[in-house]
């Protein structure tokens, strides 16, 4: 899908219009540093490409922009929650439609601010009062900040991430260095493992590394490039590629799809809600992801 070939449906700048994907409004940032797109449904970033470049973003091809599915692709917001540790697993974030706050344009590139509100939608699913922001900028890199409140009179826990996938040209010949040494293995029971320094794919992953370093760098030989995502706010890193089998079982995404990204997550883990980071009324918290080549 080439967004930059999509009508405007408003234009907001010289920089910034929102455009639509079947039933999903999108803004669409064409800068002279990058072009982007941000979903409002989700807050879902679903494409970054810096001049000259291919997009640093994969999104699937099957992704269903219907408005009501979570997007396949991008950089998914999981919160207040990660994981299936609650319903909707993933949170509800990734499903609720955001507002478009601000947008900031200079010669250095573009910042859209998105936010979420507590409403009666999000108090079914979870009866607490929040305020959600999302901080896209959009440059020579792409920075993108979840800063969440605490604007109930009682604390709350929560976990989170950004799950971002990364766009590879082939997962096979990609080497990834930075994720640290030990690792959770989501597919064996959420052992324990001590893994090497370089991670080179041959089958599905699911892991949560518990000490990443401040930069994770992903090189893709195909591309020619390395891709280098450096978190904060996280407690750990989660990396996941579901290969041909749960690709293929997949209904919103490609079967061959699984070749061309790796998910690298800037993450808050915890395994349940209870054990989740507590925010004290009045606290906030900043979840980051910088995300360059």
């Amino acid at each position: 899908m080439n967004l930059n070939t999509l009508p405007a449906v408003a234009v907001l700048s010289d920089n910034v219009t929102i455009v639509e994907i079947d039933s999903v409004k999108v803004v669409r940032v064409i800068h002279d540093k990058a072009n982007a797109a941000i979903s409002l449904f989700g807050g879902h970033v679903i494409s970054y490409q810096p001049q000259g470049q291919e997009d640093l973003i994969w999104m699937s091809q099957q992704a269903k922009f219907d408005g009501k599915t979570a997007l396949r692709g991008g950089i998914p917001i999981c919160w207040p929650w990660f994981g299936r540790i609650a319903a909707p697993a993933h949170g509800f974030a990734r499903n609720s439609e955001w507002e478009l706050v601000e947008h900031r344009e200079s010669e250095n590139g573009v910042i859209v601010e998105l936010a979420l509100f507590a409403s009666e939608e999000t108090h079914a699913i979870w009866p607490f009062m929040f305020e959600a922001r999302l901080f896209v900028e959009i440059g020579e890199e792409l920075n993108v900040s979840l800063k969440v409140q605490n604007i109930d009179d009682a604390e709350w826990k929560f976990s989170g991430a950004l799950h971002t996938y990364l766009n590879l040209g082939d997962i096979e010949q990609a080497k990834t260095t930075g994720m640290g040494p030990e690792y959770i293995d989501s597919l064996a029971e959420g052992a324990i493992v001590q893994g090497g320094d370089v991670l080179k794919l041959t089958d599905t992953i699911d892991r949560v590394y518990t000490k990443p370093e401040a930069n994770i760098q992903v090189n893709d030989a195909v591309f020619g490039r390395t891709i280098n995502v450096a978190n904060a706010g996280h407690n750990s890193a989660v990396l996941w590629n579901p290969w041909a089998a749960g690709a293929q079982a997949m209904g919103d995404m490609q079967d061959d799809g699984y070749k061309t990204f790796l998910c690298v997550e800037s993450t808050l883990h915890a395994p349940s809600i209870e054990s989740g980071k507590t925010l004290q009324p009045g606290e906030s918290y900043e979840l980051k992801t910088t995300i360059s080549a």
